[in-house]
């Protein structure tokens, strides 16, 4: 066959004597070899094997009595049985040499890793995965393999780490499995070795945690190129290489060198930035300067809109990707931002659908939507603009923005039922600037819906809570004594939310109770808010849409949580009152400013939150809080 010349191929010649030992004959059958490999003929040898085959009677072979006392023509019996044990003998000679041939096929063949195949010395050739498996595991504890100590040089610094600090082993199953499957020629299999290495593995971030942390000094952070605006002055930072460590050719090296015996060279690699600093200097020149240098016009279908150089300072960004390479971009969400109202003049934003509660039940009620800038093409036109001195105009295209929530997801969403609600009182009526920031933030929150998985933060759902969002002055607690403060009582409010998704059995993420207790509160379970750096945040941990539900009357506000419920019952266990303070007497200057106060004990104590579902506890959450005792704060007279 064409293509066949270079193939393995093996012929078996065998001769055949005969010599009577005795009565019976016995055959001895010399066995002639001649393998070809690869197109080479190879001689057989002379010293070659014999089987020795005694020959046997078959039925019908024994000679007639009658027919050899009978004449007749020459007796042709004995050339019949000749003839016939011929080709006995040759099937019988076939057989055992095939069966050898099997015999030494088995051999070579068994088990599931080749014959001659050994990892660190261990011979794991002609056994089962298993077993083979059970001797390296067997063989590497008997040498200490697991606890031998990882010797690194890093630069000038040589160090030692124990393999499980760094989460460095020899993987056995792995290693097997690449045992098993090393080629091996048929022939080499009998008669061949091979060496495999080990599998070795490394938890490659905590061991460049420990090498940046033992390396010190050696390392230095490269400078990322940049261009920042300050106000309206663009200012260019140059970049500058750093000399690291590159945690996947430490993990290699580790991996390569741990059970050599020698110390593992960690290299240390240099860092260059794809953006060069004159790549960074023609930036500045031919884009930065000239983008702030005049105002852009931006022009749409329903009017036209000026974008001052202090808004593009604020939206022309340079972002430099993990290479170093530095390009500029429009962020669109800064430019709106900088304009602030302007677009409103030109876009509609679209607006979620909302759920309402009617009839004592949640329903959901169609959004609409907006027409808005298409910010992919505006940020790639705008930019193209900044660099000219004159021209400077770009044309806008509106095109329809859905709302990102509609009625038939809140549908379901599962907000079908009151799971919680708190209720809090406060004094003054409707008419008090405090009871008026309460009903203000009230409204801002009510038909808010929080997705499965999100998380709800107060300040930034509502922004800002200052004279232009409609809030007043009330007091507040600032630096341990209530003064005038925009935005009072909003704090009131967190405390409802609180406590509505407390017992709603929903995630707290982020709350600070009180300095001083009130009595209007449940102590420990409370919280403050202060624009913006006291926030309050929850997160939806259940598979549910969350329905924010607000009221307020002359008196009180209550928050209600819809969703599906999930638990039994939301509990709090308290625990008793421990380290009380008294307060002092504190006199302030008599004005404006000075809100006195009857002064309110300090205390410790904890709070659990106790959670039952199919009758059994399946959480129990510690709360502790610390109260610091109010002063009683008088205005005017001398001081205690």
């Amino acid at each position: 066959m064409a293509g066949d010349a270079d193939c393995r191929t093996a012929a078996t010649l065998v001769t055949v004597g005969v010599s009577r030992v005795g009565d019976a004959p016995t055959w001895y059958v010399p066995i002639e070899v001649a393998v070809t490999l690869y197109g080479e003929t190879r001689p057989p040898a002379d010293d070659r094997p014999t089987i020795k085959v005694t020959a046997v009677s078959w039925p019908g072979d024994e000679p007639d009595p009658a027919a050899a006392a009978a004449p007749g023509p020459p007796d042709t019996a004995p050339a019949r049985r000749h003839r016939r044990l011929r080709v006995l003998l040759a099937a019988g000679i076939s057989t055992a040499v095939l069966g050898a041939a099997g015999g030494v096929g088995a051999y070579a063949y068994a088990g599931d890793v080749p014959r001659g195949t050994t990892v660190l010395g261990t011979e794991l050739g002609g056994r089962s995965r298993t077993d083979a498996i059970r001797a390296l595991r067997a063989e590497l504890e008997r040498a200490g393999t697991p606890s031998t100590p990882l010797r690194v040089t890093v630069g000038e610094k040589s160090l030692e780490f124990e393999p499980a600090d760094v989460g460095l082993a020899v993987n056995v199953e792995a290693t097997v499995d690449a045992a098993a499957k090393a080629q091996a020629h048929p022939v080499s299999r009998l008669v061949g070795s091979r060496a495999v290495a080990p599998v070795v593995t490394v938890d490659a971030a905590r061991l460049d945690a420990a090498l940046r942390k033992a390396a010190g000094d050696q390392t230095r952070e490269w400078t990322v190129p940049a261009i920042i605006f300050t106000g309206t002055t663009p200012k260019a930072v140059r970049p500058r290489s750093g000399l690291a460590l590159d945690p996947q050719r430490s993990a290699q090296a580790v991996r390569d060198g741990w059970l050599s015996g020698q110390p593992v060279t960690v290299p240390l690699v240099e860092n260059t930035p794809a953006t060069s600093a004159e790549e960074v200097d023609r930036l500045l020149d031919e884009l930065a300067h000239p983008a702030v240098a005049a105002p852009v016009t931006l022009s749409t279908d329903k009017g036209s809109v000026t974008i001052p150089p202090a808004a593009i300072a604020r939206s022309l960004r340079f972002t430099a990707d993990d290479a170093g390479k530095l390009t500029p971009r429009v962020d669109v969400k800064r430019l709106r931002a900088a304009l602030g109202d302007k677009l409103d003049t030109i876009e509609v934003a679209p607006r979620d659908a909302r759920m309402t509660v009617t009839g004592g039940k949640p329903k959901p009620v169609n959004g609409r939507p907006g027409q808005q800038l298409d910010t992919e093409a505006l940020s790639r036109d705008l930019l193209a603009v900044l660099p000219r001195a004159d021209d400077r105009k770009v044309t806008g295209r509106l095109k329809e923005t859905q709302p990102k929530l509609t009625a038939e997801k809140l549908a379901g969403l599962g907000i079908s039922e009151r799971v919680s609600r708190f209720t809090t009182h406060f004094t003054g009526g409707l008419s008090s600037p405090r009871s008026q920031n309460i009903v203000q933030i009230a409204k801002e929150v009510d038909g808010t819906v929080v997705l499965p998985g999100e998380t709800f933060s107060l300040n930034g759902h509502t922004g800002e809570r200052g004279y232009a969002q409609g809030y007043r002055d009330a007091p507040v607690i600032l630096d341990g004594k209530l003064v005038p403060g925009v935005g009072g009582g909003t704090s009131q409010f967190t405390t409802t939310l609180f406590n509505a998704t407390y017992y709603a059995g929903l995630e707290d993420v982020e709350h600070k109770p009180h300095s001083y207790w009130f009595s209007r509160y449940p102590p420990v379970i409370e919280s403050t808010i202060f624009w913006p750096n006291l926030d309050f945040k929850f997160r939806n941990n259940t598979k549910y849409g969350v329905l924010i539900d607000t009221s307020t009357t002359a008196s009180s506000v209550t928050v209600s949580i819809w969703s599906t419920k999930i638990y039994d019952s939301v509990k709090t266990e308290y625990g008793p009152r421990r380290d009380v303070t008294k307060p002092k007497t504190v006199r302030l200057k008599p004005g404006p400013s000075c809100i006195p106060s009857n002064g309110i004990d300090g205390f410790t104590q904890d709070a659990f939150r106790v959670i039952k579902k199919d009758g059994k506890v399946v959480k129990r959450e510690k709360f502790t809080w610390r109260y610091l005792a109010e002063p009683r704060f008088v205005c005017g007279g001398s001081a205690d």
